[in-house]
């Protein structure tokens, strides 16, 4: 038993309750602050709204394990430059690949995955740096299914606009220049196909990848949020359809994304 730290007359008195009591509420205030910042450092760094819904959907996720959740993205548009192709010399190289490349054994998704992304005629670009593989991006032309909600986005006009997604930099490689990279490589291929726009669905809580493409010049055409209830998902967008409920998983809204006569934005992400 390790003795109480008493003074020479013995043994200490064990505290009032008076004591207990300040002890208590000095550790609760202790605690309070603390669960505070935790509380207030989305709405800081997310803003009002879409903070408030980040802790909304956390809270959901937790209460219900998983059974109700909430999602939100905006919908953006890259304007797609006229860029030279991949200087010749350098280490990293930017190539359009086919479902029989040996580099997809190093890809970060299932087989099944990828053999259904090429059967839907969608397209890879591949980063790599020498012989390792950097990243890669996925492109789908005139509408995308989107995977992990119910919703089908049509782009207009079609023969301008394609629709990018997961965009993936191996971490390795996450530091360095092979995000832009991978991009220039894109825009050179695009570019060459007379696309004008490449359009994107990001999370509104991913404040990280929202700055990375507002970098590369990207505007934001609107914003999309997903209640999953079980089986249901209400939809809400701040364009049509607006609103739209889905009970079973062959039932989806359809967002029709027309960049006709849109202006590509500034560097400051203003139009």
């Amino acid at each position: 038993m390790v003795p109480e730290a008493g003074g020479d007359s013995g043994d200490a008195p064990p505290p009032s309750r008076q004591q207990d009591a300040r002890q208590g509420s000095g550790h609760a205030a202790a605690q309070k602050p603390a669960l505070w910042q935790r509380l207030c450092r989305p709405l800081r760094t997310l803003g009002p709204l879409d903070g408030s819904l980040y802790l909304i959907a956390a809270a959901l996720a937790r209460i219900t394990g998983g059974r109700c959740q909430l999602h939100r993205y905006y919908l953006v548009a890259q304007p797609v430059p006229e860029i030279a192709g991949d200087r010749a010399g350098s280490p990293q190289a930017i190539r359009r690949i086919d479902p029989a490349d040996a580099v997809i054994g190093q890809f970060p998704r299932p087989p099944a995955v990828i053999t259904e992304r090429f059967a839907t005629g969608g397209e890879c670009l591949v980063a790599e740096n020498g012989d390792r593989f950097a990243g890669y991006l996925w492109i789908s032309r005139d509408s995308f299914d989107d995977p992990d909600q119910r919703c089908r986005f049509e782009l207009l006009p079609a023969s301008r606009c394609v629709w990018d997604y997961d965009v993936y930099i191996a971490p390795e490689f996450r530091l360095g220049r092979t995000f832009l990279r991978l991009w220039q490589g894109a825009n050179a291929y695009l570019s060459s196909q007379g696309i004008g726009w490449s359009v994107s669905q990001i999370s509104a809580f991913n404040r990280g990848s929202l700055a990375a493409h507002q970098r590369l010049g990207c505007i934001r055409k609107a914003s999309s949020t997903f209640i999953v209830i079980g089986g249901m998902q209400l939809s809400i967008f701040t364009m049509p359809p607006y609103l739209h409920l889905s009970c079973s998983p062959h039932t989806q809204p359809t967002v029709r994304v027309d960049l006709s006569g849109t202006v590509p934005a500034s560097p400051d992400g203003k139009p």
